[in-house]
């Protein structure tokens, strides 16, 4: 039954990355897009995961494989709001997006649809596409692309039913061929193939690249194999038989054919209960200009890209100047064939390929090893990149044979921030890092508010930006530095260094106190400076940054490198301004953090340390701050005695901060007078709105009170403005109590509150609760409400089990969710109470 599972699951994801694949694919020629991909929900509640890319490699849209739904970008806005996003051009796209239009400052539109799911979308297709010039016609089919995410979430639905972790995404994402365009589509065919019968399905395309007219083709796997590539023909074989039994291909094959060409085969699982099970595509890649050995004549070197980034085409100069062979070259990503051409910056430059229209420009160091056609021959070439419907041509030249430009060259694009390279002269490995990282970590800064999200946002920022390894901020207190945030260092190598006074002799002591910012090309020279000192690490580089805001220090910033390099004039600049940048980011934090201590301990102060008891009544109370904005809230919980009976309070007052800390405690306060004195529960909810309208601190607040009768069970509610209480019977059957409320309270000081009257019955579970935990951004309340209740129902059915006396089990388990939630915009409180047919013991 395991191994059956198992092949279960197998095919089930096959059939997903099937479909995905195939609808990436159709919205990129849709859209007439570039780029086209789909987010799923991921494990993690809030987080959006890249499933799949289609006409962009993977690996240059890392920065936006995960992305929280919160954050301001089109996918989260099509995603939480469930509707259709629409950038025409890098304009509005800036206007109304600025990070994301930041981190990709090319001359493109975009457009982002949701996945439709039920209650809320599963994901959201979205394509970049060239941008639209004024006048021109709109290429965009956006009922197409409409009627495709609708089908892609009829499809995952469907495998939801059998496996809601079907459709949850965690892995990379996968990358995709898109279509060729009409001028190459003769040198791509198609084929299907059955491994029980052995049979091929060629289409008229796979035909005509292999020159066969169909009678001359036998059908079979042997057959193809021999047609594509005679000397290759065991690894077709082999690799046909591996995705039949669900392990497809990582990357395509690179095979050569019988006269020498370059091909490549890629394969895939089909959909469940398809015809064939595997299908897959033949490219012949080699563009026509280069097919007859022109190139190969050129002084200059010249290599061909396709839109997934492999290397189709290399003339022997290009070879030469990168000091390879040209086998090695051929079929294999260009991140391996020329890892000395990507990271930044010079994966911004192939993204701005793949995305704009325009050539681009720049210089890479050359790689060590390569040939040198003359003495004294510079390390660096002049790249340039043309961009094409399915290639990327790019050329390489010695920058020797240039007039070369001091300090920077012309930017990758016209549009957009710049993103600069530097010629050598004091730079040893990656050039200075675009321009518009700073200006990204500068937008995404000003969403940080605490001094934890002004270190993640610095990780996600600048460890990036320039190739660092490790990252550590210290902040400055007491005249002792104290660490905020650590990335990259080995476990417990920092912790000796807490707390480290002004007068150590110590590189991330001595960068604050001068202000001068200290830059170390290797491990050997910070350990000839500061001779004893505990290194992490062999070989690498270190930059230690001042944080001065104001003329104030404020900590240190310690970046890291994995291998020796040296720091360019620009690099310098920039780095000690953007820590200055980082200095006022988390000194407005701290201020926060302070003022947010502060709110948290009027809050705790404010909410009761133990409920009231009764021998009959057994209470459990929860309590979740809000993880975003100031951290705390205005909700609160009571139990008050109330003559012979009890009384149950919860409430919500509007906002976060002190000023709503302060105001809910004076309400609590009020009610609790209000239910000491026995009174009625709308003249103690029309008691309340009046002193808070009195009060007029400019905020307004629901409360449901009820006062329950322990012997007998009847209880009078009063709502303001509240969710509505549940109600689980001992049957276990759970409902909705329709509880007639009034206006929240400080609106109308004449507002009127009618009561409702209802029977606990004996270990029956009444539930009290905060919009915190039924509502969530771009979902309908109501169906928080409904999951809530059902929850409500497991939850007394696993306390009954064991006795049916553990509320704090049941308030612990209605609350995990919101718990684990690495986001909550809204505070959570919870009120659970039981009558019980006998005493309870005493505790």
């Amino acid at each position: 039954m395991a191994g059956s599972g198992g092949e279960q699951l197998v095919r089930t994801r096959a059939r997903l990355a099937a479909l995905l694949a195939d609808v990436s694919a159709g919205a990129v020629g849709a859209a007439g897009g570039r780029v086209a991909g789909v987010y799923l929900r991921s494990g993690t509640p809030g987080l959006l995961r890249l499933a799949v890319v289609a006409g962009l490699p993977g690996p240059l849209f890392r920065p936006w494989w995960r992305l929280h739904v919160d954050r301001p970008f089109p996918v989260a806005d099509a995603y939480r709001l469930g509707v259709r996003v629409v950038l025409a051009d890098a304009a509005e796209t800036m206007r109304r997006y600025p990070q994301f239009a930041a981190g990709l400052p090319f001359p493109f539109g975009s457009v982002h649809v949701p996945v439709p799911g039920g209650s809320e979308p599963l994901g959201v297709l979205t394509v970049l596409r060239p941008a639209i010039a004024d006048g021109a016609d709109e290429p965009l089919d956006q009922e197409l692309l409409a009627r495709l995410a609708e089908g892609l979430g009829a499809e995952l639905l469907a495998l939801a039913a059998g496996d809601p972790e079907a459709v949850v995404w965690d892995a990379e994402p996968l990358s995709v061929r898109p279509p060729a365009s009409r001028s190459a589509q003769a040198v791509v065919g198609r084929f299907s193939w059955d491994p029980v019968t052995c049979a091929v399905r060629a289409d008229d395309r796979l035909h005509a690249l292999l020159g066969l007219r169909p009678g001359e083709f036998a059908g079979t796997d042997e057959a193809l194999a021999a047609a594509v590539a005679p000397a290759d023909a065991d690894r077709i074989l082999a690799a046909l038989r591996e995705t039949a039994g669900g392990r497809p291909l990582g990357a395509p094959l690179s095979l050569r054919a019988g006269d020498g060409t370059l091909r490549l085969l890629d394969l895939w699982p089909a959909p469940e209960n398809a015809a064939e099970p595997v299908g897959g595509v033949v490219v012949d890649p080699g563009p026509g200009a280069f097919a007859d050995g022109a190139a190969d004549l050129l002084p200059q070197g010249v290599f061909c890209l396709d839109r997934l980034g492999l290397v189709v085409y290399a003339n022997e100069a290009a070879a030469r100047l990168t000091g390879q062979e040209r086998g090695r070259l051929l079929g294999r990503p260009v991140w391996e064939a020329m890892p000395w051409l990507t990271g930044p910056p010079y994966d911004d430059h192939l993204r701005g390929a793949l995305l704009a229209p325009e050539p681009v420009h720049f210089h890479a160091r050359r790689p060590a090893g390569a040939d040198r056609e003359k003495p004294g021959e510079g390390d660096w070439l002049a790249v340039s990149v043309h961009p094409g419907a399915d290639l990327l041509t790019c050329t390489l030249v010695p920058a020797s044979r240039m007039d070369a430009p001091v300090g920077p060259v012309a930017p990758v694009t016209p549009t957009g921030p710049a993103a600069e390279t530097y010629l050598p002269g004091d730079a040893a490995g990656p050039s200075l890092a675009p321009a518009y990282r700073p200006i990204a970590l500068a937008i995404a800064l000003t969403d940080a508010v605490t001094a934890r999200q002004v270190s993640a946002v610095v990780v996600q920022e600048l460890l990036p930006a320039f190739g660092g390894g490790c990252l550590a901020i210290y902040v400055l207190q007491d005249r002792h530095l104290y660490l905020a945030w650590e990335s990259g260092f080995p476990q417990g190598f920092l912790a000796p260094f807490e707390g480290t006074g002004l007068d150590a002799h110590l590189p991330g002591v001595e960068c604050l106190t001068t202000g001068r910012p200290l830059f170390f090309e290797s491990m050997q020279q910070m350990a000839a400076a500061y001779p004893g000192m505990p290194l992490d690490a062999e070989e690498g580089a270190r930059a230690f940054l001042p944080m001065i805001a104001s003329g104030r220090p404020v900590g240190s910033c310690i970046l890291g490198f994995d291998c020796r390099r040296s720091f360019s004039t620009e690099e310098r600049t920039v780095l000690t301004a953007l820590a200055g940048l980082i200095a006022h980011a988390m000194e407005r934090a701290q201020r926060y953090d302070n003022e947010a201590a502060l709110a948290r301990g009027l809050q705790q102060a404010l909410l009761p340390h133990r409920l009231s008891t009764h021998p009959r009544v057994e209470t459990a109370g929860r309590y979740l701050p809000g993880t975003q904005g100031m951290d705390v809230g205005g909700d609160w919980y009571d139990v008050v005695e109330a003559g012979d009976g009890i009384a149950l309070v919860i409430g919500d007052v509007q906002g976060h901060g002190v000023q709503a800390a302060a105001t809910m405690g004076q309400l609590r306060s009020a009610v609790r007078a209000f239910a000491l004195g026995d009174r009625p529960p709308d003249e103690v909810l029309s008691g309340t709105n009046r002193l808070l309208i009195d009060l007029d601190p400019g905020q307004f607040a629901s409360c449901c009170y009820l006062r329950l009768d322990p012997a007998t069970g009847r209880a009078l509610v009063a709502r303001a403005g509240h969710p509505p209480p549940l109600l689980r019977c001992p049957d276990g059957r759970t409902r909705l109590l329709d509880i007639p409320g009034g206006v929240v309270l400080g609106v109308d000081p004449l507002a009127r509150y009618p009561v409702a009257e209802l029977v606990l019955e004996p270990d029956a579970i009444l539930a009290l609760y905060t919009d915190g935990l039924v509502e969530r951004p771009g979902a309908d309340i109501d169906d928080g409400i409904a999951a809530l209740r059902l929850a409500l129902g497991r939850a007394g059915a696993a306390a009954g089990r064991r006795g049916g006396r553990s509320l704090a089990g049941v308030a612990d388990r209605l609350t995990a969710t919101a718990r684990r939630a690495m986001d909550r915009p809204d505070d959570v409180a919870l009120l659970l109470a039981a009558r019980r047919s006998a005493a309870l013991p005493r505790r």
